[in-house]
């Protein structure tokens, strides 16, 4: 008999299979954990567009997650897309009477394609509730933006982006540079202590759809694994790092990036 640790997304479905729920499913089983899922939202979505979305109401969510909760010990659980202030309101208060362990934060709040994924009120909600209960929040730089109000034009403004995120709650915070351009994709890691600029030589390819997914997902099935905050986030780079170079090109627009086997 196998046992597997168990992990949890919490996140919305990508009818194109490039990222939400899709993605981070490949990535767990590609690192040789057993994936569960609370759904939150349903995109009807391809590699060139979001064209439509159906938010569930939260107490679907909600019986989601009772159900995963009450029956399976998760190690490590991650969130991606909470679509509103109502879902987020839900997610929060389930994960903290659960005192959930491992808890990776991925703000989504644009889609690849630059639709916007989360309300308002959610954003604040994310803030002040969810991120006080996240071992690592991992927002790119837009969603770093749109949680500390900083304009991020390059390194310095990444490390008090990775400062301010801190402070809101998480034990630590990566700010994600692969938008920045440049030969290298460098991404801030700060836990309190260490401010570390973690490098790596870019991967060309127009097909990077899914990438955020899974580097939260990687981070996640590490960390139920096992391994430290730093570990888990630096063998998460490499291993998006290996899903860029193995992309697929699938669709007529942006193809998908696809998690390979590394246990």
């Amino acid at each position: 008999m196998v046992k597997l640790p168990v992990v949890l997304t919490i996140a919305g479905s990508d009818s194109g299979g490039g990222a939400g729920v899709q993605a981070d499913l490949k990535t767990f089983f590609t690192l040789g954990v057993h994936g569960t899922c609370a759904i939150t939202s349903i995109t009807s979505q391809n590699t060139r567009e979001v064209v439509s979305r159906y938010d569930l109401p939260p107490d679907v969510v909600l019986s989601q997650l009772t159900a995963v909760l009450s029956d399976f010990k998760v190690a490590a659980a991650k969130t991606g897309m909470l679509a509103n202030q109502g879902i987020m309101e839900a997610v929060a208060e389930i994960l903290a009477r659960h005192d959930s362990k491992n808890l990776v934060v991925d703000p989504v709040i644009l889609s690849t394609t630059g639709q916007r994924l989360i309300d308002t009120g959610g954003i604040a909600v994310l803030r002040d509730r969810l991120l006080p209960l996240a071992t690592v929040v991992t927002p790119n730089i837009g969603e770093a933006q749109a949680l500390t109000g900083l304009e991020i034009a390059g390194l310095e403004d990444m490390r008090k982006a990775a400062r301010m995120l801190r402070e809101m709650g998480p034990q630590a915070a990566v700010v994600t540079g692969g938008h920045l351009g440049g030969e290298n994709a460098i991404d801030i890691f700060y836990d309190g202590e260490r401010m570390l600029e973690l490098g790596g030589a870019r991967v060309i390819t127009g097909d990077d759809h899914g990438t955020g997914c899974v580097f939260s997902a990687s981070i996640c099935s590490r960390l139920a694994l096992g391994e430290s905050i730093l570990s888990a986030v630096e063998n998460a780079k490499q291993d998006v790092a290996r899903a860029l170079e193995n992309a697929i090109q699938v669709g007529k627009g942006r193809g998908a990036v696809q998690p390979v086997c590394c246990h």
